[in-house]
């Protein structure tokens, strides 16, 4: 699952173990939520990717063809393929996305303090009276904002890469018995037409055994880190940028001081639009990771993320970068809509019976 359960400054740092709490629960729920409306859409898009790097993978001409191909073939729950592996890790994400947001928006407030970039007085803690507790915590600067991105990016990196790889390596294959009719057929050659053994897997757990026991131990999992940190943090710094940037214009428009009192439409609607930033931003890098992460691990089509980059663009051009991108453009905005909303309403509901 890309970085796009919603973390609002980390669980604002000062805010106590309870808001903590009360934010990851929230960001679990509302990453729940973005997975049961997006995950058909990204099982598109990672077939679409995979063509040409995955040998198991099937052909398709475009989303329209994967899309009726795969719900004949496969029937509904082919779109969910793959969706046990981030399901089951959302709460671990959302922790340590979390925690890294928190840890940096603290270490970055307190270096602009110290530089005299921060905001004067107490920070918003709630201590003193006369209202002190009411004035809002200092606003990083652009400067601040983006640290606390690729740190968090980073750190979410660590969880993402191996669940990336199991979810897209079993929606590049499909059903397994149907690769395996692919493969007898004559699939089972690489992009350069050399035969190479491919390993069929039943699920999550299967493909990890395998990975584990053939592909260089716990190491394997991590092939495409860097192309999941390249994709997390162009994907973050847009999607946040354009979810805030949103809630406060439509939040300026209402007259409402606060976007936290927005109405639960243009919540969804702010979501959208930070969804949209996201693939928009981060969707080559995407592909890359997903080429790098599908493809045979004893005889690799690829070296690493610029050569797969450079590979891509010499064999299709620029466009090549873009495959699969209607798909995930047409997911954005539903699954992050009901994302940010399943979190907002989470958090809200939570605060009020525990806050």
């Amino acid at each position: 699952m890309p970085a796009e359960a919603p973390a609002e400054a980390g669980g604002q740092a000062g805010g106590g173990r309870r808001r903590v709490a009360i934010d990851l629960a929230a960001g679990t729920a509302g990453g729940v939520c973005q997975l049961l409306v997006g995950h058909p859409f990204d099982t598109l898009k990672t077939k679409l990717q995979s063509q040409g790097a995955a040998a198991a993978a099937a052909r398709f001409s475009g989303p329209g063809e994967a899309l009726v191909r795969t719900v004949r073939d496969e029937g509904a729950r082919g779109l969910y393929r793959g969706m046990g592996a981030p399901l089951a890790t959302v709460a671990l994400f959302n922790a340590v996305l979390f925690a890294s947001r928190g840890a940096a928006t603290a270490a970055a407030l307190g270096h602009e303090r110290r530089a005299g970039g921060g905001g004067k007085g107490g920070a918003g803690d709630g201590s003193g009276g006369d209202g002190a507790g009411d004035s809002p915590p200092p606003a990083l600067s652009t400067r601040g904002q983006l640290f606390v991105a690729l740190a968090a990016s980073a750190a979410v990196s660590l969880v993402a890469t191996p669940t990336e790889l199991l979810k897209c390596r079993l929606q590049a294959q499909g059903d397994p018995r149907l690769a395996a009719r692919r493969l007898s057929a004559g699939g089972a050659s690489d992009a350069t037409g050399k035969n190479v053994a491919v390993p069929l897997f039943r699920g999550p757990l299967d493909a990890a055994r395998h990975v584990l026991a053939r592909e260089r131990g716990p190491v394997g999992l991590y092939k495409g880190l860097f192309a999941t940190f390249a994709r997390e943090s162009l994907g973050n710094i847009a999607m946040f940028g354009a979810y805030d940037h949103t809630r406060r214009r439509l939040a300026a428009r209402r007259g409402l001081s606060d976007p936290a009192d927005l109405p639960a439409g243009d919540v969804l609607l702010a979501g959208g639009v930070g969804g949209i930033g996201f693939w928009l931003a981060a969707f080559p890098a995407d592909l890359i990771k997903s080429k790098l992460q599908t493809q045979p691990f004893d005889r690799p089509l690829y070296r690493g993320f610029w050569g797969c980059g450079r590979t891509t663009v010499a064999q299709g051009g620029w466009r090549a970068l873009w495959t699969g991108f209607t798909p995930a453009l047409l997911r954005a905005a539903p699954a992050n809509a009901v994302c940010f909303a399943g979190y907002e309403a989470a958090r809200g509901r939570l605060a009020a019976a525990f806050g």
